[in-house]
């Protein structure tokens, strides 16, 4: 038997719920996702996870239809509560609506809901662009939102590029009681010389904050591939800046279902962390997202 996984990342859905899959198929991130057009469920997750060796996970919001974002989570929550599947729960709260405390308060009777994601990455190219702008984080009404979310003990799921890495840190640090899950490790959508620099200088600037881990996951986004050769570079890098105890594994399934399995995501990144101790390995495989999300 392996040693046992949490997967901190992943998604399940109804198509019904989710516009972005409901709707017109329109350019992505990540490719063509006409495969995915259809209900992820948990029984699916589980059988995809089965030979992993999966004990725990935590289920990340999807962006469903606005004002659904409450519905969402009791969804997951009803569907943990049938299967035992996730563990932990993170949510959508827009964080600067005045009725924001509201919602956290609506999603807090979840017994599993940990966090709260509200995408904040902005790219000059269109098709990386998600927030309306890149410096949502430092707007006064976003920043009191984010206040009420560390007033209930919530963490907070960091989307960002490597341009917006310096307001992030300064965001670290106006906030120490907030938690902050870096995802995808950063992002790093330009692997020219100039784009490894500008990730490299915004990853040193968040490690920096003692209240930002840093989540292993969605390495396949830019490129659309899993292997040893694309992910490595990132993960050591990552890895030697934040330390083992602030990283964690993420599948970001099924997104990367798209192009490859759920056993390829675990052996890559197993061979990717092959040079660490072993006590170091589990702590990104497991022991760190136990800590982080209460599991």
């Amino acid at each position: 038997m392996t040693d046992p996984i949490i997967d901190a990342h992943h998604h399940i859905w109804r198509v019904a719920k989710v516009p972005w899959l409901n709707g017109p198929q329109l350019p992505r991130i990540f490719g063509d996702y006409g495969a995915l057009r259809r209900d992820y469920p948990v029984s699916e997750l589980l059988a995809d996870m089965q030979s992993s060796n999966v004990v725990k996970s935590v289920y990340i919001q999807i962006n469903v239809a606005p004002g659904n974002e409450v519905e969402e989570v009791e969804w997951v929550q009803s569907v943990a509560d049938e299967s035992g599947f996730p563990h932990g729960i993170v949510g959508y709260a827009d964080l600067a609506a005045p009725d924001v405390a509201a919602t956290l308060d609506r999603q807090l009777a979840c017994a599993n809901l940990r966090g709260i994601r509200q995408q904040l990455h902005w790219h000059e190219k269109p098709l990386y662009r998600f927030a309306p702008r890149p410096d949502l984080m430092n707007d006064p009404a976003w920043r009191a939102g984010l206040r009420q979310l560390e007033q209930r003990g919530l963490l907070f799921e960091l989307q960002v590029f490597a341009s917006q890495m310096m307001d992030a840190a300064k965001l670290a640090q106006d906030f120490p009681g907030v938690t902050f899950v870096l995802l995808h490790a950063g992002m790093l959508e330009d692997r020219s010389t100039e784009g490894w620099a500008a990730w490299r200088k915004g990853m040193r600037a968040l490690a920096a904050c003692s209240n930002v881990v840093v989540k292993l996951s969605g390495l396949g986004t830019f490129e659309h591939q899993c292997s040893t050769e694309l992910w490595q570079s990132v993960i050591r890098e990552t890895v030697e800046m934040f330390g083992p105890e602030r990283c964690l594994y993420g599948s970001n399934y099924p997104i990367e279902k798209l192009w490859t399995s759920y056993d390829n995501i675990v052996a890559v990144m197993t061979e990717c962390l092959s040079g660490l101790p072993r006590s170091a390995q589990r702590a990104i495989f497991f022991g760190n997202a136990l800590r982080v999300y209460r599991l």
